[in-house]
């Protein structure tokens, strides 16, 4: 078998389609909750904390500075407020993730097996040996 027919055969398998559309959707829930978590949750924290921006939220290492050449070196800072932002965003995704998997397992729960049905000749022997109890 050659490659290409190989390639063709593993890419047109129902799992590689399935995930491919898993990426693409799991790509813009990303971007949806970004925008939920930068828009609007972030926000009212920050104003409920005292007016703090957490996207603009740093720790300064390091000020800017002009080296010997004139060039500018720019800050060493650490985002803590987009570490955070990106925890909460986490955070969200992990638990609709959680929900969605836990709706999968409901759905794929089977019902317990009903009892198969007793064959003819057992029925004969049961009703045989009940006549002969009696």
């Amino acid at each position: 078998m050659g490659m290409i027919s190989e390639f063709r055969e593993f890419a047109m398998r129902g799992n590689v389609i399935d995930l491919a559309v898993g990426v693409v959707i799991g790509a813009a829930f990303g971007k949806i909750v970004t925008t939920l978590v930068d828009k609007v949750i972030m926000p009212p924290i920050g104003l409920a904390i005292g007016g703090v921006d957490f996207s603009k939220w740093a720790v300064t290492l390091k000020d800017a500075g002009i080296d010997a050449a004139g060039k500018e070196i720019p800050a060493v800072v650490i985002g803590i407020g987009e570490f955070f932002n990106t925890l909460v965003q986490f955070v969200i995704i992990a638990f609709a993730i959680f929900l969605v998997v836990k709706a999968i397992n409901r759905m794929s729960r089977k019902a317990p097996p009903e009892p198969a049905a007793t064959a003819e000749e057992v029925l004969l022997l049961r009703e045989i040996r009940d006549s002969l109890r009696k």
